[in-house]
């Protein structure tokens, strides 16, 4: 399994939807919880958040590599998912 980060904002409506889709995909495929997934929140940790090249949330890295930028539909968190767990597309 690959590792997941995504960066969020509090508040933002687009990071707390993204959420809500990857929670269900994970209760939908029992494997992927052995994904490792590091959600970060930017304003607490901005040097980090900084340090990585997006602009907009959720942003979602899997294994160091930008994969997703920006509002997500249940189709793109399931891509990010199944990039990390090794799955085919």
């Amino acid at each position: 399994m690959k590792e997941v980060l995504l960066f969020v904002l509090p508040g933002c409506p687009h990071c707390a939807l993204a959420l809500k889709y990857q929670q269900a995909l994970l209760e939908k495929h029992p494997a992927w919880h052995e994904i490792p997934i590091r959600v970060v929140d930017e304003t607490e940790e901005l040097e980090f958040a900084n340090a990585h090249k997006y602009y907009y949330v959720p942003a979602y890295y899997v294994d160091g590599v930008k994969v997703h930028e920006g509002h997500a539909e249940s189709e793109d968190v399931e891509r990010v998912l199944r990039l990390a767990a090794g799955e085919p597309l």
